[in-house]
């Protein structure tokens, strides 16, 4: 039988020449270093933004003893033993921001809200619920220990100690702590500039005219909108056409002013077009065929000290790839030092799903709980990695390791929620 000398493919089982996803994540990550600049913002401003140095506490906190609770501030040397009940007299009334001036004697208490500022020699709150009222004065038997219902200065936070450590994305939760420490501006870092273009002669910006054999731009858009979640500053260089010297000089314009360049399509076998040309010609580019569906060209690399990531052409492949291979790289650079978590958690797979072994795919779905509780899974419909809307139409990736084989119905999978991710 006569043999034909052609190319390995996707469709090849153990296609030769490839990468594994972890490989090349690990090169990547291992190319990249930490870009952004510090810059003061004001607290309201700092949602989202990665912390550049460290935050200790200017104050106490709480600053001051107080009362954990509604009750009767007492001195715990008056607190009864045994069985005995003791009565004492009501002698004032202190609430939060109003601290008692008087001074507490013994066999007295003051009525105090929680919140406020512990009456000096008090050290003992008994709960308003654990006692009996009568007039001017207020009963209490032995139930009750020193100390108790009190917060003590510095309880939660210490002056000087560190409460946030640099390299973290601020939450409002996070916010809220600065604000209670009476901090109203932080160093965060600067955001990264990316800058975004899409090429080909066939690709259409929104808003202009269908032209027969073109297609319009969703790539360019899809990750800008990535870009601009994650807190980069964006460059749209809208669509350069499939002519070298203008490739050649929106490569040499966006390497000048950004920290990170992505383009989409023009770098696997066979393109017609002449991006990978002149990348090669550009910087120090490597152009990967990963293991993995969609998503199987990548280009990563730098164009200067600007680092460059060549995005398959394929919308799917483009959102894939970006968040696999692009997102754990724009954290490292942007000096987050905990990076998003992407829940990865075990569900069964409510249709089958066939594979064959030796690449990892992504397939889109959509996971959900069933009224027991248990997660499961199934697949958006058609995968084909032009097919945007299994994208848009699903909340999780289905995640099918390298070895693995086709998927029968109830069987269990990895599925990578999209929270954290979009």
């Amino acid at each position: 039988m006569s043999t034909l000398n052609v190319q390995s493919s996707c469709g090849d089982e153990n296609e030769q020449g490839t990468l594994s996803v972890t490989q090349a994540l690990n090169n990547m990550l291992n190319a990249v270093q930490e870009k952004s600049g510090v810059e003061q913002v004001h607290l309201t401003d700092a949602v989202d933004r990665i912390l550049a140095q460290a935050i200790t506490s200017p104050v106490n906190v709480p600053s001051h003893r107080n009362s954990a609770v509604d009750g009767y501030a007492v001195m715990q040397a008056d607190l009864p033993t045994n069985d005995d009940i003791r009565t004492f007299k009501i002698a004032g009334r202190v609430v939060a921001g109003h601290p008692y001036k008087g001074e507490l004697k013994q066999g007295e208490c003051i009525q105090i809200m929680t919140g406020a500022q512990m009456p000096e020699l008090a050290d003992t709150v008994i709960m308003q619920e654990h006692v009996e009222v009568d007039a001017d004065s207020i009963r209490i038997d032995a139930r009750h220990s020193a100390g108790q219902n009190v917060r003590q200065a510095g309880e939660d936070i210490q002056m000087g100690q560190t409460v946030l450590q640099p390299g973290i994305k601020l939450t409002p939760p996070q916010i809220g702590l600065c604000a209670s420490l009476g901090i109203s501006e932080i160093s965060v870092k600067t955001p990264l500039t990316a800058a975004v273009f899409s090429t080909g002669d066939e690709v259409l910006s929104i808003g202009d005219a269908p032209r027969e054999g073109c297609i319009y731009d969703s790539n360019r858009y899809s990750m800008i909108s990535a870009l601009k979640k994650l807190g980069c500053k964006v460059l749209d260089m809208g669509i350069i056409a499939d002519d070298p010297d203008k490739l050649r000089q929106a490569f040499k314009l966006a390497a000048s002013n950004a920290d990170v360049i992505f383009t989409s399509g023009g770098v696997s076998v066979g393109e017609a077009d002449y991006t990978k040309q002149v990348l090669s010609q550009a910087g120090a580019i490597n152009f990967w065929k990963v293991a993995m569906k969609p998503g199987r060209p990548v280009a990563f690399g730098k164009i200067n000290n600007t680092t460059f990531f060549g995005l398959p052409g394929n919308p799917v492949a483009v959102m894939v790839t970006f968040y696999q291979f692009a997102l754990p790289c724009l954290q490292k650079m942007m000096g987050l030092n905990q990076p998003l978590i992407n829940p990865i958690i075990k569900a069964q797979c409510t249709t089958p799903i066939r594979k064959i072994p030796g690449r990892t795919e992504f397939q889109r779905g959509i996971l959900s709980q069933s009224d027991s509780g248990k997660w499961q899974v199934s697949t958006t419909g058609k995968q084909g990695s032009g097919i945007l809307r299994s994208m848009s139409n699903a909340n999780a990736f289905i995640i099918l390791e390298h070895e693995r084989a086709s998927v029968k119905k109830g069987e269990w999978v990895s599925v990578q929620t999209f929270s954290g991710l979009f």
